[in-house]
């Protein structure tokens, strides 16, 4: 429901035996009524064009609601109500609503003396509140004026005494009457100057609104400004909150990045704890599986180098076929080979050897092979026992040759 004010004329005026002020008032006429866009909640628009047809304008409920409404020096905020009608009252409509062109007559009564003074001051001009409900649309008045929307519903709420009306001079109160305003004679065609207090303008201003400049007066110009204001602060509210998220965002990024590190560290710590432990699993029933098949190794070189005093010592299981292989053949032999190839030839030769030695071959083939180990390239160290070992095996394989 919009709310919204149109001046009137007063017809015949006089003053009563009680000194009350009675006349009639021509309002709600139908065809085009002008409005800022401000005071229609359009801020964004200047002129409004709005067109108010007669079906509206007389219809029963209309007509109805302009009897028995009070009158008010100027415009209360919000209108009249019970809560404060004893305040802003200084008098009413009469029952009597008629239909004059195309315009409503209604009679009304000023009974408060300061009403009454104000007017004889020259606060002359009325101008009607009332609700109504406003349709926007685009259209085409009868007469051929254009309009952005249409009233309907229209109820009477109050009439105002006030300085100046929207329509101006020719709605005001002695226009058809002489004896009452200022002892001068009738002016019905309105063609004598007005007083200088009737002919005061309201003050305009200029304001431009997304680069488009308007005069608005100044209730329009402090309702845009507002507005404006209100615009700018929840814009400004709206750039901080998305500024305190962005911080938010960004500190949290960091605090989570900080975790992901720290868990990159400590993982790192247990598998690097982890690889130990596995390095330091290295039992001593493995130690005497590597220990046993190095002395294995070590007496087969023996016998392939031919040479029972080879050197050995601090030699891996590879390093040590290596050896024996260059030993009896050449370096030649192995160079460029791999551990695989050099096993390879080591084996054969060791083969060779032991066919030509049937009783060796049957000895060797008698003592117990020692377990399968994993070989290393890493040299391993050898303890007394595995060199005692190793000797025992040479001591035997030997030992029928002192027989000879």
């Amino acid at each position: 429901m919009f709310y919204a004010t149109d001046a009137v004329a007063l017809g015949d005026v006089r003053v009563s035996d009680g000194g009350y002020l009675e006349a009639f008032a021509h309002t709600a006429r139908t065809g085009i009524q002008q409005y800022l866009g401000a005071e229609m909640g359009r801020p964004d628009l200047g002129i409004v064009n709005v067109y108010r047809d007669a079906a509206d304008v007389f219809s029963h409920a209309s007509l109805h609601s302009f009897a028995k409404v009070p009158v008010t020096v100027d415009h209360p905020p919000g209108g009249v109500s019970a809560a404060n009608w004893k305040s802003v009252a200084v008098g009413t409509t009469g029952e009597e609503v008629l239909r004059d062109g195309e315009r409503l007559k209604i009679g009304l009564k000023i009974m408060d003396a300061a009403a009454i003074e104000a007017v004889r001051g020259g606060k002359r001009e009325l101008s009607v509140g009332y609700r109504t409900e406003i349709v926007w649309g685009d259209g085409i008045a009868p007469d051929g004026t254009p309009f952005q929307a249409r009233q309907t519903s229209i109820v009477a709420d109050h009439v105002a005494i006030v300085s100046r009306g929207r329509a101006g001079p020719q709605c005001r109160i002695g226009d058809s009457w002489s004896d009452f305003a200022d002892g001068g004679k009738r002016d019905p065609d309105q063609s004598q100057p007005r007083p200088t207090a009737d002919r005061d303008t309201p003050s305009m201003h200029k304001l431009t609104i997304d680069g488009i400049t308007v005069d608005l007066s100044d209730t329009a110009r402090e309702v845009v400004s507002k507005a404006l204001a209100e615009k700018t602060n929840l814009l400004a509210d709206n750039l901080k909150l998305v500024s305190d998220h962005a911080e938010a965002m960004k500190a949290r990024d960091a605090a989570h990045a900080e975790v992901v590190k720290a868990k990159d560290k400590e993982l790192a710590t247990k598998d690097a704890e982890i690889e130990k432990l596995k390095a330091s699993q290295f039992d001593d029933a493995q130690k005497h599986v590597v220990a046993r098949e190095l002395a294995d190794v070590m007496a087969k070189a023996a016998k392939v180098s031919g040479k029972s005093d080879l050197q050995m010592d601090g030699l891996s299981i590879s390093a040590i076929r290596r050896v024996a292989v260059a030993t009896a053949l050449t370096d030649a032999a192995v160079q460029g080979k791999s551990d695989d190839y050099v096993e390879a030839r080591f084996d054969g030769l060791y083969a060779d050897i032991a066919k030509a030695d049937p009783l060796g071959r049957a000895i060797s083939d008698s003592l117990p092979t020692p377990p399968t180990a994993a070989r290393s390239n890493n040299a391993v160290q050898l303890g007394d026992a595995a060199t005692e070992y190793a000797r025992m095996q040479e001591r035997d394989r030997n030992a029928w040759k002192m027989g000879a």
